[in-house]
């Protein structure tokens, strides 16, 4: 049996940051991914997920760049998951094509990420070279591991083996074992996520993030194959 839509208010939650109800949202939105519930939704959304998740962008555009809102509609045409709607609310400010600073509300909360998402050959292949960079490599080596002391989740596309021609004793093997290179934080939903500070806490996230952001646009940058670049 199809879960009745939501009875929750559509009108703006008088909160300055991120509604809870967005958490809310996606959760319910589990349990009846339709567009029959969409249709009935759509209003809720607007008001306390995506505006939100704007307002949280505008905030941030002076220091990091314009941000883009993804579209909550899932591109089924090719997959057997035919349900039509995401899970969470995305919002993505890019350096190069496919990396650059993330955030995210979904049924477990907020989430903060930022890195290189996705790769094409080009730009894997710029990537291990410049891991096996005496210099570039060993700066990247301290970028992750000071994430990583941070309390970040460092993730990625990462090859169950090392890589094709590299040599067991390389340096630096965990990272070249990577296509793509993220670092995350999941904050779940704590007090201040309807306030002002869920700004200053993405913020601190990205600014922390930065190193590794502007380490792959810097070696990675966007793939030169036609159709691929920015």
């Amino acid at each position: 049996m199809t879960p009745s839509p939501p009875t929750a208010s559509a009108e703006p939650a008088d909160v300055p940051g991120i509604p809870l109800d967005a958490v809310a949202f996606y959760r319910e939105l589990g349990a009846s991914n339709t567009r029959e519930w969409w249709a009935a939704s759509k209003d809720r959304y607007a008001a306390n997920v995506r505006e939100p998740l704007e307002h949280l962008g505008d905030v941030l555009t002076e220091e990091f760049g314009e941000p883009n809102v993804f579209r909550p509609n899932r591109d089924v045409r090719f997959s057997k998951d035919k349900r039509p709607y995401k899970d969470h609310q995305g919002l993505f400010v890019p350096t190069s094509a496919r990396m650059g600073w993330y955030v995210q509300v979904g049924p477990d909360g907020l989430r903060t990420a930022g890195g290189f998402y996705a790769s094409e050959s080009d730009q894997v292949a710029r990537y291990r070279a410049s891991v096996q960079d005496d210099v570039a490599g060993a700066r990247l080596q301290h970028i992750v591991e000071t994430l990583s002391d941070n309390g970040f989740d460092i993730g990625g596309d990462v090859l169950a083996t090392r890589p094709r021609g590299i040599r067991e004793d390389a340096p630096r093997l965990e990272l070249l074992r990577h296509r793509t290179l993220t670092a995350s934080r999941d904050h779940g939903t704590p007090d201040w996520l309807e306030t002002e500070e869920v700004f200053e806490r993405v913020r601190a996230d990205w600014a922390a993030m930065r190193p590794l952001v502007e380490w792959c646009d810097q070696y990675v940058g966007a793939s030169e194959k036609p159709g691929r670049g920015r």
